[in-house]
């Protein structure tokens, strides 16, 4: 058996549909548009590919098992919140983040104006200096289900260090 490293590379992934009557929340931040995404939670998909990104990281799961659809407890949860938690819980396990470099793929709306907000939000939340945290935003032209308006999807790598 191979030793074990102390770096971790984690990659997570979420997606949500826009519809009507929701509020849009990316990164923690209520940016003003038409629609909002769908989801159990706030529906955040930025700081959802985030935490999955740091659970997978230290194989810990998903945030599906940790704060699942189906209980009532998580409904229109602030994704913020569950964050702090997912900290808390890599902390527990002895791990901290060395980095985060994540992308939020929307056709609308123009998220540059908020990117700055999303990274102060969660480096604020996940008690890490704002320069380990990488938010960027692409279109992708108008092509698939991000392109056309009807949905928003968010990736995140994370690489984390087991102390000890």
């Amino acid at each position: 058996m191979c030793a074990v490293s102390a770096l971790r590379i984690g990659h997570g992934y979420d997606v949500h549909r826009l519809t009507e009557n929701r509020k849009l929340i990316l990164g923690g931040v209520d940016i003003p548009y038409e629609k909002g995404l769908l989801g159990h939670s706030d529906a955040d998909v930025l700081t959802h590919a985030v935490m999955d990104a740091l659970l997978g990281a230290a194989a810990l799961g998903d945030i599906g098992k940790h704060f699942p659809d189906s209980d009532p407890a998580y409904e229109n949860a602030d994704s913020l919140v569950l964050f702090a938690k997912v900290m808390d819980l890599l902390r527990e396990n002895g791990y901290q983040v060395v980095n985060i470099d994540s992308t939020v793929i929307a056709q609308r709306p123009k998220l540059m104006p908020y990117l700055e907000s999303m990274r102060q939000n969660l480096a604020r939340v996940g008690q890490m200096d704002v320069g380990q945290i990488s938010i960027k935003a692409t279109t992708e032209e108008k092509l698939g289900f991000t392109g056309s308006g009807e949905g928003i999807a968010a990736h995140a790598v994370c690489l984390v260090e087991k102390a000890g």
